[in-house]
């Protein structure tokens, strides 16, 4: 998951090497700490944080039933 969560961003982004993927395991779920340059971060949220949701909707789809979560920081 983290390589997909990575690869979507950085098609977003116009700093490429400033993304990274933090994996992080919990108890009950997975969190994954997106960072990228402040500057990119309002395009990887987007209006109303749209862009962000359809991230976490194809990323949930694709993980199947582990439960996750991904959180999103600009550096």
């Amino acid at each position: 998951m983290q390589e997909l969560i990575e690869f979507i961003v950085k098609s977003i982004v116009n700093d490429k090497d400033a993304v990274s993927v933090e994996v992080v395991k919990e108890d009950r779920f997975t969190l994954y700490n997106v960072i990228v340059a402040s500057a990119d971060l309002g395009g990887v949220i987007g209006k109303n944080g749209k862009i962000a949701e359809a991230i976490r909707t194809v990323v949930k789809s694709a993980n199947g039933r582990e439960r996750m979560r991904i959180k999103f920081e600009g550096k």
